[in-house]
């Protein structure tokens, strides 16, 4: 298979280094195109205002990989990748294997997520692996379970291009309790702001959440509360593979909106001849 693999961690990362290898070691082509340094949460962000730098790395990743390190954001390497790098699409789009976890809201805001979704905007089936640890460092297990889940899906295809974010718990292979189709969770987060000051006595802040509780949704339009969600499952061990779409539409809020009596009479009002 053709592979396109991003991150945001940077093409230095571990996590990239594992996935790559894993596959390239198994005989896959696979191309890298990483941030040239730590993206993390950039989002969805493309560079716009200046010029992306790009050059070739050699000496880092197994031979058979071709590898670049490029200045913009973790979208902006799939698009120069895919239209600046490689002669034809990928099979599919990896990113990761993320140092930490991409859970809940977090991929809102996730870079690793931003890299697959980039993928899947152009029509091409993307993953964004996760480990869901800052403190693990052994991306061997993530990696093998990638392999096997790329393998399943390059022969029984998904009917519909879809982003799966997967999630593998910070234990070693033995002890993963299994494999877990989940919905996105709800995490809230306390943020707070560190003053401090510079060393001319100029103030500036650092943002210093941390993870409050997951909240309790309800009935996500057809997925029932009782199918579990990323943030519980992966705390039993489980691997979680969430499917994710760049579609938001709010379903339950348009039926909301076109039933509401005020709705065509306040905001359609007749016309006047």
């Amino acid at each position: 298979m053709n592979l396109l693999i991003s991150n945001d961690d940077g093409i230095f990362a571990p996590g990239v280094r594992a996935l790559a290898n894993t596959f390239a070691e198994a005989g896959h082509r696979v191309t890298v195109v990483c941030p040239d340094r730590e993206r993390s949460a950039t989002g969805h962000g493309l560079t716009l205002h200046q010029p992306i730098r790009a050059d070739e790395v050699e000496g880092v990743f197994h031979p058979a990989v071709t590898a670049w390190s490029c200045s913009g954001t973790p979208a902006d390497c799939v698009k120069f990748a895919l239209y600046a790098v490689l002669d034809q699409r990928p099979d599919f789009v990896l990113s990761g294997i993320n140092h930490g976890a991409n859970l809940g809201t977090d991929v809102l805001y996730s870079g690793t997520v931003s890299a697959a979704m980039e993928g899947l905007i152009e029509d091409i089936p993307s993953i964004a692996f996760s480990l869901a640890s800052f403190a693990a460092h052994n991306f061997q297990p993530a990696a093998n379970f990638a392999q096997i889940l790329v393998q399943h899906l390059a022969q029984h295809p998904l009917p519909h291009t879809t982003l799966l974010s997967v999630n593998i718990p910070p234990v070693e292979e033995a002890d993963i309790a299994g494999v877990c189709l989940t919905r996105q969770g709800l995490r809230r987060y306390i943020e707070t702001f560190e003053e401090r000051f510079d060393p001319r006595g100029k103030r500036y802040y650092w943002l210093a959440g941390e993870v409050a509780k997951e909240i309790e949704q309800p009935e996500h339009l057809h997925l029932s509360t009782g199918i579990p969600t990323d943030v519980h499952a992966i705390q039993d061990n489980y691997i979680t593979i969430t499917p994710l779409h760049y579609n938001l539409t709010d379903v339950a809020g348009f039926h909301a909106l076109r039933e509401a009596p005020w709705f065509s009479t306040a905001l359609h009002p007749k016309r006047t001849e």
